[in-house]
Formats: C-alpha cells, sequence, structure tokens
C-alpha cells in the first residue's frame, strides 16, 4: 500500500517511515510542508495519505489545508490527519468532503502502533477513524442546535462512536447492549436528525458529520 507522509519533524518523520514500512506499508514520498504535500498527493495518488496538521510555512493549519486542496483535485484521495489538538472549521470541512477515506487522531493519544495501523488500513479502505475527542469537540461546538439537543444521553452516546467508525456490533459490544437495541438507537438519531438511516457504515458517518457542519 502507497502512501504519502506529511511531517515537518526529521526524527518524527524518520520514525514513522520505519513504522509502516515495517508493517508492509510504501513510504513514496515523505514531505516536511504544506506545498510539498499538495504536489506529492497530486504526483503518486497514493492509497492514504499520513498528514501533520501544522506544516511549514504557516504552522497552523497548513497540513489540513493541504490535504482538503489535494481532495479537492483527487476526490476520494483517503487521508488520515494528525494533530496536536481539534482544528474544527477545517477538520469538519474534510471529514465532510466527499468520497469517505478520512480520518483525525490525535497524537497524544495514539498509544498503541496496532490500532495506528488498523486506522491507515481503515482509511486506505475508504473508512473512517477518529479520535473520540475529536468527535466530542464537534459534538460540543454543535449542542445548541435544537435537533442534538432532542437525543438523549444514550443516543448522544451512540452518535459519537458512530462517527469513529464503529459498526452497530463494535457499538453493541463497547455500549454492553444488544445489536438490535443499537440499531434502534441509530434509526431513533437519523430520524431526530432529518437524516436517512443507511446499512453503510461509512455513509452514515459522513452524514452525521455533514450535518454537524451544516
Amino acid at each position: 500500500m502507497r502512501v504519502v507522509l506529511a511531517e515537518d519533524l526529521a526524527l518524527l518523520r524518520d520514525g514513522l517511515i520505519r513504522l509502516l514500512t515495517a508493517y508492509d506499508f510504501e513510504v513514496v514520498e515523505a514531505v516536511d510542508n504544506g506545498p510539498s504535500l499538495v504536489r506529492a498527493l497530486i504526483a503518486h495518488q497514493p492509497e492514504v495519505a499520513v498528514v501533520d496538521v501544522r506544516l511549514p510555512p504557516t504552522f497552523t493549519d497548513e497540513g489540513l489545508l493541504a490535504a482538503i486542496e489535494a481532495r479537492s483535485r483527487i476526490p476520494g484521495l483517503p487521508v488520515l490527519v494528525l494533530s496536536q489538538d481539534v482544528q474544527p472549521l477545517y477538520a469538519r470541512e474534510l471529514l465532510t468532503s466527499p468520497g469517505g477515506g478520512v480520518g483525525y487522531l490525535l497524537k497524544d493519544r495514539v498509544s498503541d502502533v496496532g490500532q495506528f495501523v488498523d486506522a491507515i488500513r481503515r482509511v486506505a479502505a475508504g473508512g473512517s477513524a477518529m479520535d473520540p475527542e475529536v468527535v466530542a469537540e464537534l459534538l460540543t461546538r454543535r449542542s445548541r442546535d435544537e435537533p442534538l439537543r432532542t437525543l438523549t444521553a444514550r443516543e448522544r452516546e451512540v452518535l459519537g462512536l458512530m462517527a469513529e467508525g464503529r459498526s452497530n456490533g463494535a457499538i453493541a459490544g463497547r455500549l454492553f447492549v444488544t445489536e438490535k437495541a443499537v440499531g434502534k438507537h441509530t434509526n431513533n438519531i437519523f430520524s431526530k436528525l432529518g437524516l436517512p438511516p443507511s446499512a453503510d457504515d461509512n455513509r452514515r458517518v459522513l452524514a452525521v458529520l455533514a450535518y454537524l457542519n451544516s
């Protein structure tokens, strides 16, 4: 699986290259700034991009903006963002862009290499990988919206797990309830938010995030 990597810190960039290579990824190019990232993504069109948010020249959200620009030119380009914090505006713009294959993980909370690698593969396959704190931040910023206020505490919990990219079965296991109960909560959520339910896990996550971005 071909990967384009964007990370400005040389030691961390080299460490990620070695890690990805050890797990049978091919890092076709590793860059350290936003303009180079856009060029590399367009030139290689990799199976997935692993992108740090803060890149030169601005050291703010250059990586995120570069990923958004690349996806506008290559719709559906899978992108997994690594960040120190949540950039809500551009995070929602990336996560609600069409085509799926998006993820947003917080660096400080990536403590398991296996889960990190699984997240990359899931995004490359067109799925989603969301850190729970990112989901919480996006939900909190929309908490005053009337439709979200109609959700019960359990429905909000299910919604957060849905947005992480979890299936009904995985949600049931996390909450220690039956899959049928999760299905009922899911139907209630989509009904209250005015969104049609879907058997496609990735499509329903994107639908929820699209609503949060509206």
